[in-house]
């Protein structure tokens, strides 16, 4: 079965919105991970936009966060203030973020790369991501595994993950019992350790080799044992992706 790594990554990141859940979702991949869940195994998923769609029904995909099928059939249509609200009091359960680069603890920069007074790149800043690493209960990452990447120290915190370690988020005032969850990339799917709070590859996506995952991480990473294998797309998964999900292929 041939498929590309994005659609790969669409697939692992589907998997993990469970039914019924809340999911604060961003452009690109998370909208087609949604859409393509609420069309399989998660119906009752509550897709979250950041300017202001709740619970809409992701029939045709939207292509930014406040455009008109963010709210088509949704259950409320608010703004951006009622939402971040609505994650300070706990009401969202899932969070997806990108970034230019992430270190070992799950921290995200979106802001700058090299000194922040006199930057090699400057980059978008953090939107609503501080808001959504900060507040929503369980954060999921999804970003290409490059060692520029997937650096030891970040050069800016735009979001915080678990900071310096376990404990780190609360003693900076975070609410208890939230931080990142999962990092889904091209290469494997990642989770952070319990104890330690650093990231652990628990799966290789299919034709990976681990070495080729250590070798694309500028950090030691941790690795689960025994490691599983990411299971391949299945022919319902793509058919759905590309023929109802994105069959303009805005993003596949």
């Amino acid at each position: 079965m041939k498929y590309s790594k994005t659609e790969l990554m669409i697939c692992v990141a589907a998997r993990l919105m469970e039914d019924y859940s809340t999911c604060f979702i961003g452009t690109g991949i998370p909208m087609l991970a949604a859409s393509l869940a609420q069309k399989l195994h998660a119906p009752h998923i509550i897709p979250i936009f950041e300017f202001g769609g709740i619970g809409a029904n992701l029939k045709k995909l939207p292509r930014a966060v406040g455009e008109g099928r963010t709210f088509y059939r949704a259950l409320a249509a608010t703004g951006i203030c009622d939402i971040m609200e609505s994650a300070q009091r706990g009401f969202i359960d899932y969070g997806f973020l990108g970034g230019a680069q992430i270190d070992p603890y799950g921290n995200l920069n979106t802001t700058v790369i090299g000194d922040y007074s006199r930057p090699k790149v400057r980059l978008p800043g953090s939107g609503g991501g501080n808001d959504v690493g900060s507040l929503c209960w369980r954060t999921i990452i999804i970003m290409k595994h490059e060692k520029k990447r997937f650096v030891e120290k970040v050069d800016f915190i735009t979001t915080p993950g678990y900071l310096g370690g376990k404990g780190k988020r609360e003693e900076s005032g975070l609410p208890e019992g939230t931080g990142p969850y999962r990092v889904v990339t091209d290469l494997a799917l990642l989770d952070f350790d319990e104890e330690t709070k650093r990231m652990r590859v628990i799966s290789l996506h299919p034709g990976v080799m681990l070495e080729e995952v250590k070798e694309n991480t500028g950090f030691e990473l941790l690795v689960k044992e025994p490691l599983e294998v990411t299971p391949e797309p299945t022919e319902e998964e793509l058919r759905i992706l590309r023929e109802e999900v994105d069959k303009e292929r805005y993003y596949i």
